[in-house]
C-alpha cells in the first residue's frame, strides 16, 4: 500500500464549523468534506523533492520549507481532525498551515530551481 500526502484548502471558518460539528456529534465526527477541487494529493512529489534536495545539498532553508509543507506547523487546535473520517491513523495526524503560511510556503516552493537540481544530480 502506498501512502501519499494529501492537502486540503479550507478556510478558518470551515475549520470552525468542523470543530463545532465534532463537539455536537456522538462519535466526534468533524463533518470533514471539502470540495474535491480544494483537495490535492501530492502523491510522492513532496517526499521525493525532500529526498532529492538532501541528496544534492540544497540549502537548509529550502529543505526546511519542504518539511514545513509536508508536516504543517505546530498548534492550530486541529486535534478534532484526528478522526477516521479525515485521517486513517497512518503517520502523523493532520496539521495546519495558516493562510499566511500557505502563501509563504507556496512562494518558496515555486522559487525552487528544479532544473538546477536535476543538472546537479544527472549532470
Amino acid at each position: 500500500m502506498a501512502l501519499t500526502q494529501q492537502t486540503a484548502r479550507v478556510s478558518p471558518a470551515y475549520l470552525d464549523r468542523c470543530r463545532a460539528t465534532a463537539l455536537d456529534s456522538p462519535d466526534a465526527a468533524p463533518g470533514w468534506d471539502p470540495p474535491k477541487t480544494d483537495l490535492l494529493d501530492t502523491d510522492w512529489g513532496l517526499w521525493g523533492l525532500l529526498w532529492y534536495s538532501r541528496r544534492v545539498g540544497a540549502a537548509l532553508e529550502t529543505r526546511a520549507l519542504i518539511v514545513r509543507a509536508i508536516h504543517g506547523d505546530p498548534g492550530g487546535q486541529v486535534g478534532f481532525l484526528d478522526h477516521d473520517e479525515v485521517y486513517d491513523g497512518y503517520g502523523d495526524p493532520p496539521r495546519l498551515l495558516a493562510p499566511e503560511a500557505v502563501r509563504d510556503v507556496s512562494r518558496g516552493l515555486d522559487a525552487i530551481d528544479l532544473d538546477g537540481y536535476l543538472v546537479r544530480w544527472w549532470g
